[in-house]
């Protein structure tokens, strides 16, 4: 992905007090004269930020203004490691709302819309990300946060929402307790805006169909503003990440080298007008590709594809590397199967034993047939055969936040 001379001019006008404004970079850059990065070639011979190096800045070290201007800190979980501590000042607010509000218009929703959050508040960037689009939408910001079913369910019918915003786990949950309790005629919504959590194309037929809605991805992160810095359109090609704010490359993983568009690696991103926290050439982890050409959306600003996982999340099995995003694709070519799956890695005896737990609505023979077609599926696109075991629908755990589907004892 070329940078264009509008984000290279913003590139600039950071890039002259950069090392002033923050000690990060003035650390991270040292003996680098940003003046001198003239080029695509100069830039992408800046050395990357990373997940540790933002980890090691706790907790404010990689502030770039003064206290007084920040207005908001946010943070991400800290589940893997020390949390990276994001400060904000109005204008980052103001930025990010104005992003997450595109995400929205681009959905096709308004301001006559009623957005039902059950996204978390708090440190976490989700649900507070939500609320702020709508509000500079002019939608009807519903800010229920996450948990009590029943109290969403209620809320859903007396209020008239018409929009859902939630993580795909909990979607999930909601579409299979309103179709269970017969409340989808009693229901107004029309668009679910879902982000946090990769998902593959069953869970996502699933949650369109038992709510009866048109579903978007939106894509963010704690460390880049929060959800809202890019969404999928209508034609549902990929996601467009506003570029005005936010440069997008992909580079090996291995090797950091640039991509060419179209080929899968590590998305790496680069902040534009961010004050409180800038980040330049920051390594998501996430896996995806730039998608080459014009979207017939029409919109033309850059997308991504869907994220097929993140670098960490791969896992070696009888000396087979593979990645959550595969196992969806052996679910979602295997007749019979649900969309909701188990990976259980364990060491038995010296010896490493794979099972696949998966829903289906199948039993006696036909679920037999099912469980030696997944297995058969599985050897054939990631070179190991689990133990398959079907189980019935809805037996598997479902989560109001992010749903673990690998577990690996072995460690």
């Amino acid at each position: 992905m070329q940078l264009t001379t509008e984000q290279f001019a913003l590139l600039k006008k950071q890039f002259a007090t950069l090392k002033e404004r923050s000690a990060f970079y003035a650390k991270k850059f040292e003996g680098i004269d940003l003046t001198d990065i003239q080029s695509q070639e100069d830039f992408e011979r800046l050395p990357f930020s990373e997940k540790d190096d933002l980890r090691a800045a706790y907790p404010l070290g990689l502030q770039a203004v003064p206290d007084e201007d920040v207005v908001r800190i946010h943070s991400s979980s800290g589940t893997t490691g020390t949390p990276v501590i994001i400060p904000y000042t109005q204008k980052d607010v103001d930025d990010w709302a104005i992003q997450f509000a595109r995400c929205y218009e681009m959905a096709g929703i308004t301001n006559r819309d009623r957005i039902q959050i059950t996204p978390g508040y708090g440190l976490w960037t989700a649900g507070i990300g939500f609320q702020l689009g709508a509000e500079r939408l002019g939608a009807m910001a519903i800010p229920m946060g996450p948990g009590n079913t029943e109290k969403q369910l209620k809320m859903m019918q007396d209020l008239g929402s018409t929009v859902i915003g939630a993580t795909s786990s909990y979607a999930l949950l909601l579409a299979e307790e309103i179709q269970a309790r017969g409340l989808r005629d009693k229901l107004k919504l029309r668009k679910g805006v879902i982000g946090s959590e990769r998902w593959g194309e069953k869970m996502r037929n699933r949650i369109q169909n038992e709510l009866g809605i048109q579903i978007y991805d939106i894509y963010g992160l704690t460390e880049i503003y929060g959800p809202g810095i890019g969404i999928s359109c209508d034609e549902h090609a990929g996601m467009h990440i506003w570029s005005d704010y936010v440069y997008i490359e992909v580079v090996d993983p291995a090797t950091g080298a640039p991509l060419p568009d179209g080929e899968e690696g590590e998305l790496v991103l680069t902040t534009l007008q961010k004050e409180g926290a800038p980040l330049i050439r920051y390594r998501t982890h996430d896996l995806t590709r730039i998608i080459p050409g014009d979207c017939a959306c029409g919109s033309k600003h850059p997308r991504i594809a869907t994220l097929t996982g993140r670098t960490d999340d791969m896992f070696k099995v009888k000396g087979c590397n593979m990645f959550p995003a595969q196992v969806e694709e052996v679910i979602q070519v295997t007749n019979g199967a649900s969309s909701e799956y188990q990976v259980m890695i364990e060491n038995i005896s010296g010896k490493d034993v794979l099972t696949v737990l998966f829903e289906t609505p199948l039993e006696g023979d036909e679920k037999t047939r099912c469980e030696e077609e997944l297995a058969m599926i599985f050897k054939a696109k990631l070179g190991c055969t689990p133990d398959a075991k079907g189980v019935p629908m809805g037996e598997l755990p479902r989560s109001e936040k992010k749903t673990k589907r690998i577990f690996d004892s072995r460690y």
